[in-house]
């Protein structure tokens, strides 16, 4: 909401307007790449969902052996991470009663990440199928600069762009989502008629 608040200008300020806007809960809404240490991923998510925050932990099934039975689990795919949807001052607010929560800062400029809407929805599309073949990767265990950048023609994922290179842990190249400085997902194979490089 857009308030005007009349000010007196000094002599220095002769080109500022006398009215000036003031912004009340003016805050945008922002996705904040985090960790829960000591892998409170999952705990931290029911509190800030408890607290009306939007939130995504990327999940992955993998079997294990339970009383001799191979059972499949829900788990989460990359320890301690988690992105976080708020006001600022509302996230603030909550990391006071978490203090295991910490913000993910960009390594040269020291600044919290925040992930583009557009890069989080695209992320969370392939992270949320749950894909048992998807890999994820830690920064600086993929280097993007060697791969291809393309976009996907066809199938659930037509229209998202990424880069296609060979991954440690798959036989053939895939294609990869990345959310700079956080996270990389390896999606499983695609038929290569369904990729086309972007020039």
């Amino acid at each position: 909401m857009l308030i005007s608040k009349p000010r007196e200008n000094t002599p220095e300020e002769n080109n500022i307007p006398a009215v000036l806007p003031v912004y009340s809960h003016h805050e945008p809404v922002l996705w904040y790449a985090m960790r829960a240490t000591y892998r409170r991923e999952l705990e931290a998510m029911r509190r800030l969902k408890d607290a009306g925050l939007g939130c995504f932990v990327p999940m992955q099934y993998h079997a294990r052996l339970k009383r001799g039975r191979k059972v499949r689990e829900l788990v989460p795919a990359v320890r301690n991470l988690l992105f976080v949807h708020a006001l600022p001052s509302d996230l603030k607010r909550i990391k006071l009663e978490l203090p295991y929560l910490q913000y993910i800062t960009d390594t040269r400029s020291h600044e919290k990440i925040i992930v583009p809407d557009v890069q989080m929805q695209r992320f969370i599309a392939v992270a949320g199928t749950y894909d048992d073949q998807l890999l994820y990767f830690r920064p600086g265990e993929l280097n993007l600069a060697k791969g291809t950048r393309v976009r996907i023609t066809g199938g659930e994922f037509a229209g998202y762009e990424g880069t296609f290179l060979k991954v440690k842990g798959a036989r053939d190249r895939r294609v990869v989502i990345a959310v700079e400085g956080v996270i990389a997902v390896a999606l499983a194979v695609i038929h290569p008629d369904l990729i086309e490089p972007i020039p």
